[in-house]
């Protein structure tokens, strides 16, 4: 991602106020570097971190340093994360508690204007389905003890916001 064509790639993305998605499947920590590089080169340039950025609630010391460098990618104004595809972060089943305290976290370090929901539709429906995804974000956010102006900026503002009213409300 840091070599000249993405590098190119990545500045004509921000010069056209177009995000850049990071889908970390097989793990942040294999792409930390690069997004803090591209992050730190093209700060006109909007990050979206997909699905938590894959992090998962920590249960080892490798898993707890991947959602650390998550959290201070929050030093870049232009990351905004997604809080998505819940049951593919999750060690539970809906309505998956076990994301409350990463969503505080989360939130405390970006602020909700930089945090959005999303399904993972079409894959959410058999898994919990796109209303079930929804009560499970939306109960994760009442465990986590969130402002309802919090919810109302995960739930769209942020997305509203971030791709400028492109979105129908």
């Amino acid at each position: 991602m840091t070599n000249e064509v993405g590098k190119a790639m990545f500045s004509r993305a921000g010069e056209l106020g177009v995000p850049v998605g990071f889908m970390c499947m097989k793990g942040l920590n294999l792409h930390i570097s690069e997004i803090t590089e591209l992050c730190t080169e093209f700060p006109s340039t909007a990050v979206l971190l997909d699905h938590l950025a894959f992090c998962k609630p920590p249960t080892n010391d490798e898993e707890k340093l991947a959602f650390s460098d998550l959290l201070k990618l929050s030093r870049f104004p232009q990351v905004y994360v997604k809080f998505s595809a819940l049951f593919r972060v999750s060690r539970m089943s809906a309505p998956y508690e076990d994301l409350v305290p990463l969503l505080a976290e989360v939130v405390s370090n970006f602020g909700a204007n930089r945090v959005m929901w999303g399904s993972d539709f079409p894959f959410v429906v058999p898994e919990s389905g796109y209303k079930g995804a929804k009560e499970a974000a939306c109960h994760i956010s009442s465990e986590a003890s969130l402002s309802s102006s919090d919810v109302e900026w995960i739930m769209g503002k942020t997305v509203m916001q971030l791709f400028q009213g492109q979105w129908l409300a």
